[in-house]
């Protein structure tokens, strides 16, 4: 008896033990994120104005460069994806991209100091900076794209490599994991919360090299030796190969077999690896699913399959098996949800570049203190922090009730959905705000630095908007591709959320560039001009409202349509059927 009870305790100590683990795991994480969020926005946040005051670049061609630069930052998350999944790990992918980030922080920081803010002190609204040679304007590129380097490779494994610390088979665990997502994105908010603060009411004071870049660069560091201290504790998974090849073997084998006719619901003549080949690395079998029955093919046994079985020569070409069909099919099904996300990322987007402007063109003091413009993006913020407590709290407790029992709350696909109908809100509200604006200000200004006399808090509700459109959009879009990619592919998944914002970035300044070209035939000054005084951006945030309210009506046909993936001994959170029914 005493043997039995000494068994529990040890049983419940070593599950204590674990559990303590894993709360600290789990907080380094945060505080990484945290970190290297208010790092990267440091300099996200006022690029577009060092462009334009330090640079001399006009409105236009600086909301082109921030977007492009977005862009490319977030495509970036596609290479850092493939590395951790096809051969480092995503332990040894977040190191890497991390140092690669701290070095082009260094950079600019040292290449600000010393080549571009010349005379000292320039780059405030007063103090215009001189001209710069065709190196430094290099260095300067070079480091910023070694910033979206780094930081776009590091951020989708790292919050994939979170989600690894949870066992999914742990019930507590497993309800801990469903929240992380949403603690991550707060811990990234929280980051990027200072730095639109702080760091960007110095970067707005013309104190770029040291107080903005500068403590940029210091923050990166101190994530990246918090990150490597907790080495000892985090659970690690080996990667499982490349994915692309895989990828490639089920289309040439379908291709191949494109005269075989499958019998539906014949599974008897479908190839499976073995028990030993499955489990490698821990990926978990997916099971078969009727849809994209052409490449079925891929795995059906034919006659020769059977003689190739026989004489020992397998060709992976032309036989695969059915999970790795499977997560082929899985992938081409996730790819209309993720293009849907693009046009949201357009909205998100217009926070870094054309509210900044908006902002400058407003009323930006109190008393004798000014407002930095881009600092109003603390509004989104606060809003993230607020409504992701309302929905864990409040909203996801309360439909759980409503619907049927053991339903929980709001499904994943759901709420993006109500996160594009609020984005369009934020567009029609920041729409309506430019039309008051023009109508306080004063067409003459030169500049348009303050030149209506509409208060730059009158941007608070378009900020709030996006903020509560993040918390239904990206936290969803997190958890959706995480929990619908294959193992093999969890840093992918990601990695399409990321790569939506870039791709996002990448239209929103093609539209900008479309919208410019077309309002300024015969000598108009187009929509947004350099003197907002004279354009009509209102124009543009509409246009982009009615863009959204069409990309969502495609995206509940899209959602209706999509069919979960089913893993071994586990069935996909999300129904397919009717996610979007009470949407």
């Amino acid at each position: 008896m005493e043997n039995h009870l000494d068994d529990n305790r040890l049983i419940l100590a070593v599950r204590s033990h674990f559990r303590n683990s894993l709360r600290d795991q789990i907080h380094c994480i945060y505080l990484n994120q945290g970190l290297a969020t208010l790092a990267f926005f440091g300099v996200g946040v006022n690029l577009v104005l060092f462009l334009t005051r330090v640079l001399q670049q006009d409105n236009a061609d600086a909301a082109n460069n921030v977007s492009k630069w977005t862009g490319t930052v977030y495509i970036c998350s596609l290479f850092g994806a493939f590395l951790s999944d096809s051969y480092w790990g995503r332990y040894i992918t977040c190191a890497i991209f991390q140092v690669i980030f701290v070095i082009g922080l260094i950079l600019l920081s040292l290449a600000s100091h010393f080549f571009l803010l010349n005379p000292r002190g320039c780059g405030d609204q007063t103090t215009p900076c001189g001209s710069h040679s065709s190196w430094q304007i290099g260095l300067f590129y070079l480091s910023i794209y070694m910033i979206a380097l780094g930081y776009g490779g590091y951020q989708p494994n790292i919050a994939t490599f979170g989600a690894d610390q949870f066992d999914e088979e742990d019930p507590k665990e497993g309800l801990s994991k469903v929240a992380f997502f949403s603690y991550f994105y707060l811990a990234m908010n929280l980051g990027q919360l200072f730095s639109n603060t702080i760091l960007g009411y110095f970067e707005d004071k013309g104190m770029w090299a040291a107080l903005g870049f500068g403590a940029s660069a210091g923050s990166a560091f101190a994530g990246l030796v918090l990150f490597l201290g907790g080495t000892p504790m985090y659970r690690h998974f080996k990667p499982s190969g490349n994915p692309l090849s895989r990828f490639c073997q089920v289309i040439v084998a379908a291709t191949k077999k494109w005269r075989v006719e499958v019998p539906a619901g014949d599974q008897d003549n479908m190839y499976e690896a073995n028990e030993k080949e499955s489990s490698t690395n821990g990926v978990r079998k997916i099971l078969h699913t009727e849809g994209f029955k052409f490449l079925d093919r891929a795995a059906f046994i034919t006659s020769r399959d059977l003689d190739n079985q026989k004489q020992g020569q397998q060709d992976s070409w032309r036989l695969c098996p059915v999970s790795q069909v499977e997560e082929v099919k899985c992938i081409l099904r996730l790819l209309p949800i993720w293009l849907c996300t693009i046009i949201y990322s357009v909205v998100f987007t217009q926070m870094a570049s054309l509210f900044v402007e908006q902002g400058v063109a407003m009323k930006c003091t109190v008393s004798n203190f000014r407002i930095p413009p881009a600092s109003m993006s603390s509004f989104d913020i606060l809003s993230v922090a607020l409504f992701i407590f309302l929905y864990r709290r409040v909203l996801d407790p309360v439909v759980s009730r409503m619907k049927k029992s053991g339903s929980k709350g709001l499904t994943e696909l759901q709420r993006m959905g109500i996160g594009l109908v609020i984005a369009v809100m934020a567009m029609v509200s920041a729409g309506i705000v430019e039309c008051y604006r023009l109508k306080y200000a004063k067409k003459d200004c030169p500049h348009c630095d303050g030149s209506s006399s509409l208060s730059i808090f009158w941007q608070i509700p378009q900020y709030a908007f996006i903020g509560a459109s993040e918390v239904f959009m990206y936290v969803g879009q997190l958890e959706f591709f995480n929990a619908q990619a294959p193992d093999g592919l969890k840093s992918f998944g990601s990695a399409l959320c990321m790569t939506s914002i870039s791709l996002g970035n990448y239209v929103s300044s093609l539209l900008v560039t479309i919208v410019m070209k077309i309002s300024t035939i015969d000598n108009m000054p187009g929509w947004i001009p350099g003197n907002l005084n004279k354009g009509h951006l209102d124009r543009f945030y509409f246009l982009l409202a009615g863009l959204t309210t069409i990309n969502l009506v495609i995206y509940v046909v899209c959602a209706k349509w999509y069919k979960s993936i089913k893993l071994e001994g586990k069935c996909g959170r999300i129904s397919g059927k009717d996610d979007l029914s009470t949407v």
